[in-house]
């Protein structure tokens, strides 16, 4: 499958509050946009893709702001400018009044962009080096895949006009200081509120800081047929989950939760809870903190076990949610026990430590086992720093895959999910409500149900983040959304 199927028009991908309008089919990522560009170029008349993308860009701009008349177009030294140029030109054909502002004179402009800045003048646009005092719209063309460099003080001052403004923001093709193929963000980068992602959609517009800089994205392929360099899936909505008339609860499988230590096992409960309403037929609970009761009155369906009466070869295992050091000792059994497997938290802490839990890891089978780290726990099973997790959340998910032979579920801003031989998806739902206590407990629960129901490790992953992120989207209640209330609405 390609990106998506191809038009003329833009095509809306994600809005900036989470909520998606896209297709329910997976969406293809491109990681290597010049090359795909360079692959234009030697199909197209050069100049003729620069001229697609102003229109792109001036028809968006239109749909954004519709009764806009001073549009403000900031151009960079690139092709990114050129897009800008060509879009002013039909803004200005338009009736519109747009102003660019430039730093660069057309001889060192690239020939193409040199041509489109020409267009631009034979239109009747002025360019300037000085900001419109009054703009209904903004349009960032400084540098999109490009980063940000030091070729004049004015770029700098006017991003930071370009941020400080009331009106609205479109970015063509990326916020400029956003990098396109990783998410992470230069300081001092472009807070768009829409973007049109051009010929490709880029993996950094979805993870890490990505979302929140590009605000609501569009794409447009400019007409170019290409699949080449993909490097991941953009999730696409799961297919409804229904259940046969003539079944019974033996048909959904069973989930076993282990963890809980004294002073944690509410995280335990809430991933138990997530798998019985995630779809389980029968949940158990085989807390580590003997202490406490062995009924919750919120929650009657949970039946609780000790550890010795879990029965790891025929129940999907979710380990280490709120197991503290206890879950250390189990450890072994369960990975060498457990035909399906889903390790969090405490597990994953713990393994990160122990070479010989490593190796029990690795040699079990592919497609039966999930890790879901967040970006620390990440960087403790690779040996790395968190901030080198963020700085390339694909690139350290698919490693963390291949060297663990596990399904593995980076959480966070556009979660990553990698498994080996695999493509990589990135997850499109989810917003800040997810970011409290618990959350993360009710992802590996809610997994361990996908799993029992007799899904793989890696349709389970993509099917569960999803449907976490969906329900965190659709939250419109005054009160929070909490852990609790996030598992009692999966």
């Amino acid at each position: 499958m390609r990106a998506k199927e191809k038009r003329t028009n833009s095509e809306r991908i994600l809005c900036k509050n989470g909520n998606t309008a896209i297709s329910t089919r997976p969406l293809f990522l491109n990681g290597t946009t010049r090359d795909v560009e360079a692959w234009a170029h030697a199909n197209l008349p050069k100049h003729a893709l620069m001229q697609r993308a102003g229109l792109a860009i001036a028809r968006l701009a239109m749909a954004i702001a519709p009764h806009a008349q001073v549009i403000w177009i900031a151009c960079g030294p690139g092709n990114n400018g050129g897009d800008g140029y060509e879009a002013a030109a039909y803004l200005k054909r338009w009736g519109k009044s747009p102003v660019v502002t430039a730093c660069s004179h057309k001889d060192i402009l690239p020939t193409d962009a040199a041509a489109s800045r020409q267009s631009a003048l034979d239109a009747g646009v002025a360019i300037t080096l000085e900001v419109p005092d009054q703009y209904d719209l903004c349009i960032d063309a400084l540098f999109g895949i490009g980063k940000i460099r030091g070729f004049d003080p004015h770029y700098t001052d006017w991003i930071k006009r370009i941020n400080s403004g009331t009106a609205p923001v479109l970015a063509v093709d990326t916020p400029s200081g956003l990098n396109a193929e990783t998410g992470t963000c230069l300081l001092g980068s472009v807070h768009a509120d829409y973007t049109l992602s051009l010929l490709t959609l880029k993996p950094g517009l979805f993870t890490a800081s990505g979302r929140e800089a590009c605000g609501e994205i569009w794409f447009n392929s400019l007409g170019v047929e290409t699949s080449m360099g993909m490097c991941a899936v953009l999730s696409g909505t799961p297919q409804p989950f229904a259940r046969a008339h003539n079944t019974h609860k033996g048909n959904f499988g069973d989930v076993g939760v282990v963890g809980g230590t004294q002073g944690m096992t509410g995280a335990a409960l809430l991933a138990a809870v997530a798998a019985l309403h995630g779809g389980a037929g029968r949940v158990y609970l085989a807390l580590l903190d003997d202490s406490i009761a062995r009924i919750d009155t919120n929650q009657p369906e949970l039946m609780f076990r000790n550890l010795d009466e879990i029965y790891f070869e025929s129940m999907v295992i979710v380990a280490g949610c709120g197991g503290g050091e206890a879950i250390t000792g189990h450890l072994e059994e369960i990975l060498e026990r457990s035909k399906r497997l889903v390790l969090d938290a405490d597990a994953l802490n713990a393994i990160s430590r122990d070479l010989v839990l490593q190796r029990k890891l690795k040699s079990r089978s592919h497609l039966t086992t999930v890790l879901t780290p967040h970006p620390l726990e990440a960087a403790r099973l690779m040996n790395i720093q968190g901030a080198d997790v963020q700085a390339n959340r694909l690139s350290v998910a698919q490693s963390m895959a291949d060297q663990f032979g596990c399904t593995i579920v980076l959480k966070g801003s556009g979660t990553v999910i990698a498994a080996p031989s695999s493509i990589a998806r990135i997850n499109p739902t989810g917003n800040a409500r997810l970011a409290t206590a618990g959350t993360g407990d009710v992802l590996a629960g809610l997994i361990g149900a996908h799993l029992a129901s007799g899904k793989n490790a890696f349709e389970s992953a993509c099917e569960s983040a999803y449907r976490h992120g969906e329900v965190a989207e659709k939250w419109h209640h005054a009160y929070p959304l909490t852990a609790h209330n996030l598992a009692r609405n999966l």
